[in-house]
């Protein structure tokens, strides 16, 4: 249990979501963002353990994932999906427009979609998927948002959902405050970061946050996977 930070800030918001924000800080944010989740989210290995062993070399095999940010996960995934002959198709979604403007520019995959548009949109349209995936996004959502966003998780996928996220720390924030600052200049990663440590849950917060049926488990380094599964 944290000690200096032994209570969820819920109050701040990160820089980045001001509107009105630097535009070229944002530019690096997004472009920074496969860095940072390269060292720290383990998405490899959660796709090797998670994913891929519920995925079909022969199925038509569909994966949706709910801001994305700066894009580099699901390019990622569909990266490795094709070295492992998967037929993959990748949905990424994303509210923010300014996420959506800054995919365009990017070199995609042809069975990977970017949309500017909500998972309950994405509910009411009929599209479902054999899995559902969000990093770094429960941090940010009040309690009613988690409950919807989870419950259209839920009716979205066929096999499951994963949900990965920051497991708020006292080393975590001490080592993360450290280490970003001399790496990720001239962009918002070390500043919201700190922030999303803040407002991040432990583990026993998070179970006690989400409905039944939910598993929450502690991954390396400093990490929440939270996951339900279809039976």
């Amino acid at each position: 249990m944290p000690l200096f930070l032994s209570s969820r800030n819920t109050t701040e918001t990160e820089r980045m979501e001001d509107p009105d924000c630097d535009r070229a800080e944002l530019e690096n944010t997004y472009e920074q963002f496969k860095t940072i989740n390269a060292l720290i989210s383990q998405w490899r290995t959660l796709y090797r353990k998670e994913l891929r062993p519920h995925l079909r070399a022969n199925d038509q095999n569909r994966i949706l994932d709910i801001g994305f940010g700066g894009g580099d996960i699901p390019i990622k995934l569909a990266g490795w999906a094709a070295r492992d002959g998967i037929n993959l198709h990748l949905t990424a979604v994303d509210t923010d427009k300014r996420a959506f403007r800054y995919v365009q520019h990017m070199d995609v995959p042809d069975h990977l979609e970017f949309l500017n548009c909500s998972s309950s949109e994405l509910l009411e349209s009929g599209r479902q998927f054999d899995f559902v995936l969000s990093n770094h996004l429960l941090h940010h959502l009040s309690q009613q948002e988690l409950r919807s966003t989870l419950s259209d998780a839920r009716r979205l996928s066929r096999k499951g959902v994963l949900f990965n996220d920051i497991r708020r720390s006292d080393l975590g924030y001490l080592l993360f405050n450290m280490l970003a600052r001399p790496v990720f200049r001239s962009s918002f990663i070390t500043q919201d970061g700190l922030t999303s440590i803040r407002r991040s849950y432990t583990p026993s917060e998070l179970e006690q946050a989400v409905p039944p049926g939910w598993q929450v488990r502690k991954l390396f380094p400093f990490r929440l996977l939270l996951s339900y599964r279809h039976e």
